[in-house]
């Protein structure tokens, strides 16, 4: 699958002018109709005039290929950590609302769980086997001031839950720093639990959190691994269109696009300097 040409599909193509004579003659074609410029997602040449012009270095730099198949892996793990948060925030409300009135909730509750216990029966689930109902069944014992504490305690985890969602939607680096952070710190309460009780339930949630915190390491270098955010940065520019035009441009003109990439960009934008006056005899 070429995830480049779906994102393109879906979103739109994404194109660039160099201000660089050079380069604009690799990222341009002349055709019938007018000039087409080069997708700096997709690589194809899309005609009509390019969407922004500026020098190469402010080309903005647009995932390829395999980031946005990794984009689309992290929206899997957000979409987890959407419906963990969810369930923590029904479980606070449920704790606050309910922390005056622990017998009338637990009528209501035994009530409401032998319904369920039907509906999730025919799946083959065995909802008395949940760690959270045990928690919820726990808690309806507990003193008014502790059920606010731990309702207190469920909202701090849904929030921790939410952000991390937020920022492994928008594929941001804090985010993927946050939520590999946030997952870590749980792992080792997660384990110990497994070590008291082993639950289908726990196993597939420690595999999850593990999955994600490997993979953040792996493919986003956090943490100086595989080199760090400068590899990684490395890694995105070699594979951008752009840079692609830039060797191309560099076989057939070396000296030139060698001096020009060479410049910084302040010293290639800025005008050149007067002449000094000669000196009289």
């Amino acid at each position: 699958m070429d995830w480049s040409l779906l994102s393109c599909g879906r979103n739109g193509h994404i194109t660039y002018a160099p201000d660089e004579p050079e380069l604009r003659a690799q990222m341009s074609a002349s055709l019938d109709e007018g000039t087409a410029w080069r997708c700096l997602r997709c690589g194809t040449f899309v005609p009509g005039p390019a969407a922004a012009t500026g020098p190469a270095d402010k080309a903005p730099m647009v995932p390829r290929g395999r980031e946005i198949r990794s984009k689309a892996i992290l929206r899997f793990f957000a979409i987890e950590r959407v419906i963990r948060g969810l369930i923590f925030v029904v479980v606070a409300y449920v704790l606050w609302h309910y922390r005056h009135s622990q017998k009338s909730l637990e009528h209501a509750f035994d009530r409401e769980l032998s319904s369920l216990h039907g509906v999730l029966g025919q799946f083959g689930y065995n909802i008395s086997n949940s760690k959270l109902v045990g928690l919820l069944k726990d808690a309806l014992t507990l003193s008014t001031h502790t059920l606010t504490l731990l309702a207190a305690g469920a909202l701090l985890y849904a929030i921790i839950e939410l952000l991390e969602a937020i920022g492994l939607w928008t594929a941001r680096r804090w985010g993927e720093y946050f939520a590999m952070v946030a997952t870590s710190l749980g792992l080792p309460l997660e384990i110990y639990d497994l070590t008291r009780k082993v639950t289908i339930t726990a196993i597939v949630l420690l595999i999850i959190n593990l999955a994600l915190v490997v993979y953040l390491a792996v493919t986003k270098r956090l943490f100086g691994v595989r080199g760090g955010k400068e590899a990684y940065d490395a890694r995105l520019r070699e594979e951008s269109v752009l840079e692609g035009a830039r060797e191309a441009a560099a076989r057939k003109h070396p000296a030139t696009v060698a001096t020009t990439a060479a410049r910084p960009a302040a010293a290639r934008s800025a005008p050149a300097a007067p002449a000094a006056p000669a000196d009289a005899d």
